[in-house]
């Protein structure tokens, strides 16, 4: 996208609370990376959920208002003794998919889910630059052939 459209763009940001230290530099790192590119912080909005579930009703509300060309959902879900992590994570990003298909409205997925807090730790710089450069890209893309 050019300079001028960046400044233009308004993107909306879903973070759990749940695994907060996780989910924070998660966020930071976006954040970091969208402002680098030319991303006006005024046209960021941000709202907190308590966990990866919740993500999906927010970002909901958030396409229905029609203010944003982007979503960028961001959580962690990582596995612990008991099958929750399969039904989280599956369902979340289930969740994200139903959004974008019902409203077209690109929603990037930074919940990250993994085995352990040190896996976590190690992919959220990178997965939250990675959520700032498809934000702008498939926003770039979805005004293209609108």
């Amino acid at each position: 996208m050019e300079h001028d459209a960046l400044k233009k763009l308004n993107i909306g940001i879903i973070s759990s609370r749940f695994n907060e230290e996780v989910v924070s530099e998660l966020f930071e790192a976006c954040i970091a990376n969208l402002q680098v590119a030319g991303v006006n912080i005024n046209n960021i909005k941000h709202e907190t959920v308590p966990g990866a579930l919740e993500i999906p009703v927010m970002l909901d509300c958030f396409a229905r208002s029609n203010k944003f060309d982007v979503l960028i959902g961001i959580g962690a879900v990582i596995r612990g003794e008991t099958y929750h992590f399969e039904v989280v994570s599956d369902q979340s990003a289930y969740g994200l998919l139903q959004v974008q298909l019902n409203y077209h409205i690109p929603i990037i997925n930074a919940i990250i889910t993994t085995n352990s807090n040190e896996e976590a730790f190690a992919r959220t710089k990178i997965k939250g630059e990675e959520a700032a450069q498809a934000a702008i890209e498939m926003a770039g893309l979805v005004k293209k052939y609108e």
